[in-house]
């Protein structure tokens, strides 16, 4: 342990008793009353209000989290399952009528005007919306479709395969595909896609039952689709559906030449066709990267990485790994992916992740720890839900993360030349993501516009889509199954719903913040913190300007930025 550290505590409570344990809606319901009711005849009362409901938010949602956080780590556990779905059926349920009520007694206060700031008003224009779209009726059907989504990760995580005579899980696995003999790639892939393929009903199933429950929410709530809905319930004020659609063209047009020049050179150094499990080995034949061998070392690393950034940001890590709340490596039974969970009452978030020693774990470590700063940089704001971030924020600071810590991989790269491959993956691969995240986004405005269609027809809809943005030189023509099912694989479809273009908004503008690093790196940083400690308490466009960039998916920006990083690439041949 560094000495130094000071290892965070929980605030003491002012309003919900320290040794509160919500194993009962009893437990809780006075305290909801006492809000529902109290009477609010001056600004220090409203304050106080308001001081009560974020303590309550705080609580709650940290005891989900680690509820969820524990069922993802052992998915084949029945009793962290049954006690995540306990909260989700027995308690949120409870609590949404009284966040209605709580958001029309505070838009109806006589003393709402004297809550001034531009937090405040980010804050009410949330609330506002929040009224406007709440409906009894969708409280089960948001319970149902969350213990849904569940289904996802518990199938996701059972998908294991042998391989010499081991069973290992898909990220494990996947490793494998980077090995430089072609015939063990093409074995593991189809080994793997055959595993995948054994789902296949179920994953068309549980969509079909998402959907559905999706749908109608959206129409109870007055809707059209529920692409319309969910885009309002997630508080985008600061773009429109027509921004996405332009966000899709710029890319078409500006990244996918780049991505298929990246497939031709790729195809002309391993002279052959490419296939599927081509695309992960080493095209100059040269052995996977490693920059690490278990969990222990990538930890320890990544604390020396983040210390050198910055000694704020070691901290950080430094105090996780303190407190426990890292859970890095894959094993059976755990959920597939990796997020940094915030945990807003004690300010100190968690990390999971499924490391397996390759180079896309070093990213995603350095990604996830992005996050991380971001949560201990917005822990002291007044509220919790000035803490609660918009996702085009969010994924700024973990994706500017990846791009500034590349100055100091030399941690885990002592041979240059092998730093040099790990900077330009890292490089191609961001230019990579934009074509998918376009990809996936357009899939999810279609899949919800079009609610009435059939499994066939969303393969169907995902094949062309992704034909039209996916470079078009690597075969599938031996695994149309696996290609027209590849969506099954990206969690955010099932999960969390047109989550998932806030990481092109947010890829853009950390090439831009990583562009000022070059430049500046003192003052670049500086700005990359100050825009962090805002939480969501400005609009994303100003959050953005703090950080010293702007929020834009035009055509000429996209283009500029891209031009940026190929002459980056350049610079590394």
């Amino acid at each position: 342990m560094n000495s130094s550290l000071t290892i965070p505590s929980k605030p003491a409570r002012k309003f919900l008793p320290e040794n509160l344990i919500i194993d009962d809606w009893s437990k809780l319901e006075s305290f909801f009353d006492d809000l529902k009711n109290r009477s609010i005849n001056s600004k220090a009362e409203l304050d106080k209000w308001l001081s009560d409901r974020s303590e309550l938010e705080a609580v709650l949602e940290e005891d989900a989290g680690w509820r969820y956080i524990k069922m993802t780590i052992d998915t084949t556990d029945k009793d962290l399952s049954d006690a995540y779905n306990f909260f989700v059926t027995e308690i949120h349920p409870k609590t949404a009528p009284y966040d209605d009520l709580y958001n029309k007694k505070l838009v109806g206060s006589d003393f709402i005007n004297t809550l001034t700031g531009q937090a405040f008003e980010i804050y009410v224009r949330g609330i506002r919306k929040a009224i406007e779209l709440f409906r009894e009726a969708n409280i089960d059907l948001s319970a149902k479709a969350t213990q849904e989504a569940q289904v996802y990760g518990m199938t996701s995580g059972a998908q294991t395969i042998e391989l010499a005579g081991e069973t290992v899980t898909m990220q494990q696995a996947s490793k494998e595909l980077k090995s430089v003999d072609r015939g063990h790639r093409k074995e593991v892939f189809e080994t793997m896609i055959s595993r995948r393929l054994e789902d296949t009903d179920k994953f068309n199933e549980l969509f079909d039952r998402l959907r559905d429950l999706r749908t109608e929410m959206a129409s109870n709530a007055g809707f059209d689709n529920y692409r319309d809905y969910k885009f309002e319930s997630m508080g985008r004020f600061d773009y429109s559906i027509q921004d996405c659609f332009d966000f899709h063209d710029s890319i078409t047009q500006e990244i996918v030449p780049i991505l298929k020049g990246f497939q031709q050179e790729r195809k002309d150094l391993l002279g052959f066709d490419l296939k599927p499990y081509d695309m992960e080995v080493d095209p100059t034949g040269k052995a996977p990267l490693k920059p690490f061998e278990t969990g222990e070392e990538l930890l320890e690393k990544s604390i020396q990485l983040f210390y050198k950034l910055h000694p704020y940001f070691g901290e950080c890590l430094d105090t996780m790994k303190e407190m426990g709340h890292l859970d890095l490596v894959s094993k059976q039974g755990k959920s597939p992916g990796g997020y940094n969970y915030p945990l807003y009452e004690i300010g100190v978030p968690f990390i999971f992740m499924n490391a397996v020693g390759t180079q896309r774990d070093l990213i995603t470590m350095v990604h996830e720890g992005g996050h991380a700063v971001h949560s201990f940089l917005s822990r002291e704001l007044k509220l919790t839900s000035f803490k609660s971030l918009p996702s085009e924020v969010a994924e700024l600071a973990s994706m500017s993360m990846e791009l500034i810590s590349m100055d100091h991989w030399d941690i885990f790269y002592s041979d240059e030349s092998e730093l040099k491959r790990a900077k330009k993956d890292q490089l191609e691969t961001l230019l990579k993501i934009l074509p998918w995240v376009a990809i996936v986004d357009k899939f999810q405005h279609w899949l919800y516009t079009n609610p009435t269609h059939s499994a066939a027809d969303r393969s169907a809809k995902w094949s062309e889509i992704n034909e039209s943005m996916s470079g078009g030189l690597v075969d599938w023509s031996e695994y149309p199954d696996a290609k027209a099912n590849r969506w099954h694989q990206q969690l955010h479809i099932f999960e969390v719903p047109f989550y998932y273009i806030e990481y092109g908004m947010a890829q853009l503008g950390a090439i831009a913040v990583w562009r000022n690093y070059k430049e500046n790196p003192e003052l670049a940083i500086q700005q990359y913190m100050d825009a962090l400690k805002l939480g969501y308490t400005k609009s994303i466009p100003e959050i953005y300007e703090t950080a010293g960039i702007k929020f834009d998916f035009s055509r000429e920006y996209v283009k500029e930025l891209a031009d940026f990083v190929k002459t980056e690439l350049r610079n590394l041949d």
